[in-house]
């Protein structure tokens, strides 16, 4: 369960009867934290705080080490404080997991006190390679540590970003499970039309959004048959504008669903899922209907496939779906054209005369 207010925050009560919220930590001054605890807003203050009123938290660090570039980094970078509340205190963790690193097995000395000068490739490499076992965590550092010494080269904190030249472990995977033809239809019929299950799989398959997107759908989103929004992913840095075509199958599904006032999707109290409360709710709902390898996310891509399959070209895909980078449209299309391609081409492998020529191709036949 949520904590009621994040770590290290205490509630004051003033002799009006306000309460106030502040940020604590041992040894220094608390600071006030204003708005509601857990939105953006509040988060960013308290993210601000964190990083830079405990400071008997932070002595010992030394200027030029590690743990003082990242502090730095949690600080004052404006690309850090502009991600999603949540992305930024994962990449926190992340970052703060590496301070508690040996340099060596069974060594006394830490990451968090290496000099920047010794942050070398090589140094990187062992903090990626202590996570072989779970190579997207092994990844997710990496990712972490090229964006805290790109800040740091564009202070002038560093010489350059060494952990560009370590690259991303190749895990093989594809990623989420993307559902198949007969996935689509076992979970429709299992989830008939005018359930919440079938409203929610529709908008992310009629839509091609991801989950955070189709939370926030509500009347006042569409206009004339179109759906306008900007995608909930990166928009506080690259915002993204789009506009869909209401495709008539999924107006017929919204027409007939109960749906909330501002939101189309509503919990068992009326309100607006949050992005966890609503992968929790599908989760269940997929579970529901035998599909527990199947997810929101991979519905999305299950779109993707589909659009490309039906001769949807790779700006289009991207169009449809928000993507900056062809390269994750032509995946798909890539995939599509191969299989028209092989349709069209395979019986040129096979020779005309084969079978006129059998006796001579299988002499022992028969």
């Amino acid at each position: 369960m949520r904590r009621r207010l994040p770590l290290g925050c205490v509630e004051d009560i003033d002799r009006h009867g306000n309460v106030r919220i502040y940020y604590r930590a041992k040894g220094a001054k608390k600071v006030r934290l204003r708005g509601t605890p857990w939105t953006p807003e509040f988060m960013v203050a308290y993210e601000a705080a964190r990083s830079g009123a405990p400071k008997a938290a932070q002595a010992g660090t030394t200027v030029g080490t590690w743990r003082w570039l990242c502090t730095k980094y949690f600080g004052e970078c404006a690309d850090y404080k502009l991600l999603d509340p949540r992305t930024r205190h994962v990449r926190r963790l992340v970052l703060e997991a590496t301070f508690k690193e040996p340099v060596a097995p069974g060594s006394p000395r830490f990451f968090r006190d290496m000099p920047l000068s010794k942050m070398t490739a090589d140094a990187i490499e062992v903090l990626r390679d202590r996570k072989l076992a779970f190579p997207e965590a092994a990844n997710a550092r990496v990712k972490a540590i090229r964006q805290v010494f790109k800040f740091g080269v564009l202070k002038k904190h560093a010489q350059f970003n060494p952990a560009r030249d370590v690259p991303y472990i190749r895990t093989g995977s594809s990623g989420y499970h993307t559902w198949t033809i007969d996935e689509v239809r076992q979970f429709e019929k299992y989830h008939p039309v005018g359930s919440k299950a079938r409203l929610a799989f529709a908008l992310l398959l009629f839509t091609g959004q991801r989950r955070a997107d189709i939370v926030r759908f509500g009347k006042q989103h569409v206009k004339e048959e179109r759906l306008s929004f900007t995608q909930h992913k990166g928009r506080n840095r690259k915002p993204k504008r789009l506009v869909l075509p209401l495709l008539p199958s999924l107006r017929a599904l919204i027409d007939a669903s109960p749906t909330g006032d501002l939101t189309f999707l509503v919990n068992e109290f009326g309100k607006p899922f949050s992005d966890a409360g609503f992968g929790n709710k599908f989760r269940a709902w997929c579970n529901e209907a035998g599909l527990r390898h199947c997810t929101a996310h991979g519905l999305r891509k299950a779109g993707a496939v589909i659009a490309a399959n039906n001769g949807a070209t790779s700006r289009q895909l991207m169009a449809l779906f928000g993507w900056d980078s062809i390269r994750m449209a032509e995946l798909y299309t890539r995939q599509a054209d191969q299989r028209r391609l092989a349709e069209n081409a395979m019986h040129l492998i096979e020779p005309d005369d084969l079978f006129a020529n059998e006796g001579k191709l299988y002499p022992n036949k028969g």
